[in-house]
């Protein structure tokens, strides 16, 4: 994967004070950024009610790893809600997967579930359905605007830190203190 934006690998945390529904309190992990053209994540930070056994049964594939029953799906944005993600560490390639850094890739295709239901996946994963997505230069404008922070990503933000600390955690990581920042930053 060509990775020529400075922007693929980072967290986008939405600023307190974005009011869309949709990225409210959220961390986008960017998977692809093409400078003045789109972008692509999928929010880490979305737990929904369906889980992977859920999931599985919908796809009929048989879980024989019990652990994994009640593993969370995320809400990964409000694009493609019917497509499946999982972002997990590199390791064994998937018949779909983009490396995104040297060490996280995001896969789209059945297999790796499959492999997580069989006990035999990526020992650490997110699996989301949708995406978030940004047309031609709007990412851009909105980091102008001020809804987002955006900075290196931190894996054991991702995978290891609880769902509802995530956007703390990575604010934190960058250094800012969300609950000290005013809704006016930026505007004079």
């Amino acid at each position: 994967m060509d990775n020529d934006s400075q922007l693929t690998g980072h967290f986008l945390i939405a600023m307190p004070n974005l009011a869309d529904p949709n990225f409210f309190h959220t961390v986008t992990y960017l998977c692809e950024h093409t400078p003045g053209g789109g972008a692509m994540g999928v929010v880490i930070n979305r737990p929904t009610d369906l889980t992977l056994g859920e999931l599985t049964e919908q796809l009929n594939i048989e879980i024989t790893e019990p652990d994994v029953r009640h593993v969370p799906i995320y809400q990964g944005g409000p694009v493609q809600m019917e497509r499946g993600f999982v972002l997990h560490p590199v390791q064994d390639e998937w018949d779909n997967s983009l490396q995104i850094t040297p060490e996280i890739a995001l896969t789209m295709s059945q297999d790796i579930i499959e492999a997580i239901a069989a006990g035999v996946g990526p020992e650490k994963y997110i699996i989301t359905l949708g995406y978030a997505g940004w047309g031609e230069g709007q990412l851009e404008e909105e980091l102008a605007a001020n809804a987002w922070l955006n900075g290196p990503a931190d894996s054991s933000i991702i995978f290891d830190t609880p769902a509802e600390s995530r956007w703390t955690a990575a604010a934190s990581h960058l250094g800012v203190a969300l609950n000290q920042l005013s809704s006016d930053i930026g505007h004079a």
